[in-house]
């Protein structure tokens, strides 16, 4: 691809960027779909932020990505805040309009098309929830988006859990407890869907899960982790030996990019392309 003056730019904010696999992915998707763009990784210490959405606004970008640890604190410095970060109280996506710096959040929605895509409806069901971070948050929203019955938040600080309950008052029933206590246990007994809103499991600590007592579990529950690297991680595999459908977090990084990708150019990516791009990223950050 030739990078020209008229190539639109977007970007990833984000410290440190490591092993980002998102300009891969979104790169590939603009490819793809002969768009005449460019994905660059823009590592953004948090005391440079400010000067890094000045930046932005200065050098023509047409949109960035947000990510740790910049997703609240963002916030502070855009023109106008959607609904969908309002909701989940962060920004994982800007879209410069007429100078304008607008924050969406595309986590929600993209966590809700990763089911979809799966076979998977929520209405009207119930969940599980292991973790009470910013991805259980956004998790929550978009569950409650797509019109769930209940959903629990298990976590080990239970005051954590019952903060993001609490968001969410007057919605669906949503209710915080500690994951070692009674009511978890009774909520996994009648539960849809289990998610692992943690880091465990994630690589390079592999062999790490959320503690479940598995056999609480109805044989139709579906195991959703948000997990990635690896693309199927050891809780992801327990619950195939044990018969349950299972969902990746590839997904849920797919589709929040793709959702990006239409707000920035206004066309609709291919998820499959951007899958082999993160597949093969994924593949050769664990082969080193």
């Amino acid at each position: 691809m030739q990078i020209t003056t008229k190539t639109q730019k977007v970007g990833l904010l984000g410290w440190p960027l490591g092993h980002s696999l998102s300009p891969a992915m979104h790169n590939a998707a603009f490819a793809a779909s002969g768009l005449d763009y460019v994905y660059l990784p823009l590592s953004t210490p948090p005391k440079l932020l400010p000067q890094a959405v000045a930046g932005i606004r200065a050098l023509g970008f047409v949109g960035v990505n947000v990510t740790i640890p910049h997703k609240v604190a963002i916030m502070d410095y855009l023109d106008e805040i959607d609904t969908s970060a309002k909701l989940v109280g962060a920004v994982n996506t800007i879209v410069v309009k007429e100078e304008r710096l607008i924050g969406y959040n595309t986590d929600a929605g993209g966590y809700i098309h990763s089911l979809e895509q799966a076979g998977i409806t929520v209405a009207g069901k119930s969940a599980v929830i292991f973790g009470a971070g910013g991805a259980a948050r956004a998790v929550v929203a978009g569950l409650v988006g797509a019109n769930i019955d209940s959903v629990t938040i298990g976590a080990r600080d239970q005051s954590k859990a019952d903060g993001i309950a609490q968001l969410f008052a007057g919605t669906v029933p949503v209710n915080g407890v500690a994951w070692d206590s009674s009511t978890f246990a009774a909520a996994l007994s009648q539960t849809n869907l289990v998610v692992n809103a943690t880091p465990l499991g994630m690589y390079p600590a592999i062999a790490s899960q959320p503690s479940v007592p598995w056999e609480l579990l109805q044989q139709s529950v579906v195991i959703s982790d948000l997990v990635y690297n690896p693309p199927i991680t050891s809780f992801m595999a327990e619950g195939t030996r044990r018969g349950h459908t299972v969902v990746g977090g590839a997904g849920m990084l797919i589709e929040q990019g793709a959702l990006a990708f239409e707000l920035w150019t206004g066309c609709k990516a291919d998820p499959q392309v951007m899958r082999q791009a993160l597949l093969a990223g994924l593949d050769a950050i664990n082969k080193n």
